[in-house]
């Protein structure tokens, strides 16, 4: 068995994946330290690896983004914020988590260390030491894959796939402005690797952090990414993980209801804003319980995880409409299998799971990477681009009746469905870590 050290960003999406490898690899008999956010420790202890807390230079809550990134809020959603993201929220940790590391690899020789692809302290340690004299690295896409190619758009745009030759030269001229745009950024993140006692390799920044790790594990299937010809030979493609039920977790009072309902012949409308852009929930969540309030034949499931989630509906709407039930907590592993259709902002995490149980999407959302989670979506036919996080009701009305009405939605997502379930994604993450330990 092997000694593992796991590494996550203290935010929420990027935490539950790289804790449910972990979990899974301690339980498959390695030796496993997890090293992450001060606020996950019980969570993590709980589920088997020991636990070391990020420093505080590093850590932060992601419930309250504005209390550590006040300025974040003063960036436009879209490339710029993107970019401040990238600089800050994950750029400026970088030199405090390589220290993090080196810290707990002193007492706790690793063979192999996982991480999140923008936990970039893992990348540093990579780019540090030669193979051989360090522990194998694996980064873990967790967000969609952003190598840049002449098979794909600009990343980060949320545009689709060229079509043809002209579309090339196109993506190519505006590919350009945005490398001269991102030159803060890139100029930014070298001074962050150089804190961290790492060179940032010349060429494409999505290439070279991506190249920096041994192992690059992207939690996706191949049918969901667009296929590259300059694809890099580091990169598996392992599926999702599945979400866990909650042991012992016991279904929420309106369960029942939901049942009748499927009983009956409704179709089953879930709509969240995930665990990060849900401050708001007027942006997407509300708006989809009221456009489809005068809907017999629908049940909508309002998946807020916000304690307060019922004032917000009450200062949106003079009532709960009667087809809808607005929860906190959603036993995602359970209420997936019966939904009709998912309408999201678009978190990577939360639509692979939709497309792993077959469930096709309607889509809004301009912050992190959710545009282009929704041009793949798009590309894939598995659901709706609405192409922005504020739609208007008609827009969204028309998105939902348009995915619940066209079999050919549902069809493609259980296609998907089937890919993925060809693939075990923590077996397969498990094997390519004994592999490397030989």
């Amino acid at each position: 068995m092997s000694r593992i050290l796991v590494a996550a960003t203290p935010v929420s999406g990027h935490h539950a994946p790289l804790l449910r490898i972990a979990s899974h690899l301690a339980q498959a008999g390695h030796e496993v330290v997890f090293l992450g956010g001060a606020r996950f420790a019980e969570e993590v202890r709980a589920a088997g690896p020991e636990f070391r807390a990020l420093p505080a230079e590093a850590d932060y809550d992601d419930r309250d983004f504005s209390a550590r990134f006040p300025e974040r809020e003063t960036i436009p959603a879209g490339p710029a914020q993107i970019m401040w993201d990238i600089m800050h929220v994950f750029g400026d940790p970088t030199a405090a988590q390589c220290r993090a590391l080196k810290d707990v690899l002193a007492d706790f020789p690793a063979t192999a260390v996982i991480h999140d692809n923008l936990f970039l302290g893992g990348l540093t340690l990579a780019l540090a030491e030669e193979k051989g004299h360090r522990p194998t690295g694996f980064s873990v896409g967790i967000t969609p894959l952003s190598v840049e190619s002449r098979d794909t758009a600009p990343h980060g745009l949320g545009l689709l796939p060229p079509a043809d030759d002209a579309q090339r030269e196109q993506y190519a001229a505006i590919a350009a402005r945005m490398a001269e745009m991102r030159e803060p950024l890139v100029d930014h993140l070298r001074a962050c690797f150089a804190a961290a006692g790492a060179t940032l390799p010349e060429g494409p920044l999505g290439r070279n952090l991506i190249g920096a790790a041994d192992v690059f594990v992207q939690l996706t299937v191949e049918g969901f990414e667009y296929a590259r010809s300059d694809m890099p030979a580091n990169v598996r493609f392992v599926g999702a993980i599945p979400i866990p039920a909650a042991a012992g977790q016991e279904q929420p009072a309106w369960w029942p209801e939901l049942l009748r309902a499927r009983e009956e012949g409704r179709r089953i409308v879930v709509t969240t804003q995930g665990t990060l852009a849900n401050t708001d929930l007027a942006r997407l969540v509300i708006p989809t319980v009221r456009v489809l309030a005068d809907r017999p034949d629908v049940l909508v499931v309002a998946a807020t995880g916000r304690p307060d989630a019922a004032d917000q509906f009450a200062a949106a709407l003079p009532a709960v409409p009667g087809n809808a039930i607005v929860a906190g907590f959603v036993p995602f592993s359970a209420l997936l299998p019966l939904a009709d259709v998912l309408v999201t902002n678009g978190g990577y995490g939360g639509t692979q799971a939709a497309l792993g149980h077959g469930v096709p999407l309607v889509l809004g959302g301009d912050t992190e990477d959710k545009p282009e989670v929704a041009a793949r979506v798009e590309w894939t036919g598995t659901g709706v681009n609405l192409r922005t996080a504020a739609p208007s009701d008609e827009a969204l009305r028309a998105a939902v009746d348009t995915v619940l009405d066209s079999p050919s939605y549902r069809e493609r997502a259980t296609a998907l469905a089937k890919e993925y379930a060809a693939h075990d994604a923590l077996a397969t993450i498990d094997a390519l870590v004994r592999a490397s330990d030989r």
